[in-house]
């Protein structure tokens, strides 16, 4: 039975991650293998998982696959934990797949940016309206990209009984701080940048304390040591993981369009696990050079901890 959006508001909290979803050698999903892999991230302590979100491939993913993934996590998950599902697209597919992650049992929908368009406020708030009008589950809003919001939009959808929250991956810290100021504690306000981890002090100063680890999918050690220091507001810690780990991470995920994913995908078979396939088109591969180098990094952050 999916959780109330009050209950999901309450229960997103802790230790929160995206896991990637596996491919086969032709390309299809893999299922067990996913499968498997939640049951490694869950016994390794994520609080909350947000399936089929950008670190999963949704834009890549079909809506039988979708359907067939979500599914598959609210299985194995069990209630242990929050299963909330991502979602988008124009406001006709995204009822579609928010259709879809209900039937599958899904606690809640994040709902990322409408395909391609730059829109008016407006035309912004019809469109996330329309989207909670199209289901019961509790909403989490995702600022990125073509979908940036005043506070009075975020505001104004606030005011909806199932949206329960508002992730950032743009990075304003002043229009951050003005939506918080607006919405009170009415919203979930989470970190949603790419390796959250580099920018949780500047999240911290803005009254926002809770992100999302991508790289929770194959380094959980080092990102629930991070988390721990974070929520102790151990600055020290922190910087210790930030330098040996995080910041050469990033370094390398910048060296190539599309490494935000693909690197977490290669980081997995780096730790020796079973492989959880390619990427998919447009994303590419890691070079050797670039695996090689990642290799490096994570047993240098795997030393800190």
């Amino acid at each position: 039975m999916p959780m109330a959006p009050d209950e999901l508001q309450a229960r997103i909290k802790g230790m929160l991650s995206f896991p990637v979803t596996p491919f086969d050698g032709r390309g299809e999903v893999d299922l067990p293998r996913y499968r498997e892999h939640l049951r490694y991230m869950l016994e390794s302590g994520a609080d909350a998982l947000f399936v089929c979100g950008g670190t999963g491939e949704f834009y890549s993913l079909s809506l039988d696959e979708y359907r067939a993934l979500v599914r598959a996590a609210v299985e194995e998950v069990g209630g242990r934990a929050p299963v909330v599902a991502g979602m988008g697209y124009g406001v006709s597919l995204a009822g579609e797949f928010a259709e879809a992650a209900q039937a599958a049992g899904a606690d809640g929908l994040l709902v990322l940016p409408p395909y391609l368009l730059q829109a008016e406020q407006e035309g912004l708030y019809e469109h996330y309206r329309t989207v909670a009008e199209s289901t019961s589950l509790g909403l989490i809003l995702y600022q990125r990209d073509n979908a940036l919001f005043t506070p009075r939009t975020v505001a104004r959808l606030a005011q909806i009984p199932t949206v329960i929250g508002f992730k950032d991956g743009h990075g304003d810290m002043e229009r951050l701080l003005r939506i918080r100021l607006a919405v009170g504690d009415r919203l979930l306000l989470l970190n949603g940048m790419p390796t959250a981890e580099l920018s949780v002090p500047a999240f911290a100063g803005t009254g926002v304390s809770l992100y999302s680890s991508a790289v929770f999918n194959f380094v959980p050690e080092i990102a629930s040591a991070f988390c721990n220091a974070a929520q102790r507001s151990d600055r020290a810690e922190m910087d210790r993981l930030l330098n040996g780990f995080y910041r050469p991470f990033a370094q390398l995920r910048d060296e190539v369009r599309g490494y935000a994913v693909a690197l977490i995908k290669a980081g997995v078979e780096v730790r020796g696990r079973r492989a959880v396939g390619p990427v998919r088109a447009p994303l590419i591969r890691p070079s050797e050079e670039h695996r090689r180098q990642l290799t490096e990094i994570v047993e240098q952050g795997l030393a800190l901890v």
